[in-house]
């Protein structure tokens, strides 16, 4: 058996990196307005999510109002940088991606991950597009702490 390379095509990887560079931005401008609309605008409305402490949601409605309260409340806030880290692309309409989000202090430096709130995340994003518009299908963040000493 020979294992294929999914994310071969270099056309679909330049548009994967565009979509993903897009909807980064979007994530960063929603987060600096604290604005959970924009936020969540290409959430596909059958989007599945998993929070960074094991929850997880089925559903544009579902997730949009935890954003909307949580966007209401603050704790999403403004203080947070996103970055693009890898993508690939196995089909034209399918990109995959990771992106760190990394929290900050006021003035803008990133706090410690060893510091237990706020915290800094990775997610997997899968991005689908339909019709000519990228959404996000599916989103599993997972929180950024120290590697543990003793582990192999």
């Amino acid at each position: 058996m020979t294992r294929p390379t999914l994310s071969d095509n270099d056309q679909w990887l330049r548009d994967a990196h565009a979509a993903v560079d897009a909807f980064v931005a979007e994530l960063q401008a929603a987060i600096d307005d604290g604005d959970a609309e924009l936020y969540n605008a290409h959430f596909a409305d059958d989007v599945l999510w998993g929070s960074p402490f094991g929850a997880t949601v089925a559903g544009y409605d579902t997730l949009h109002a935890i954003h909307r309260r949580l966007f209401a409340a603050a704790v999403a806030g403004p203080r947070s940088r996103y970055e693009k880290v890898a993508v690939s692309a196995p089909t034209p309409d399918v990109a995959v991606a990771q992106v760190r989000r990394t929290a900050l202090n006021a003035d803008g430096t990133p706090i410690p991950i060893e510091q237990p709130a706020p915290f800094s995340e990775m997610a997997l994003y899968v991005l689908v597009r339909r019709d000519g518009q990228w959404w996000l299908a599916a989103g599993q963040n997972t929180i950024v702490r120290p590697t543990p000493q003793n582990r192999n």
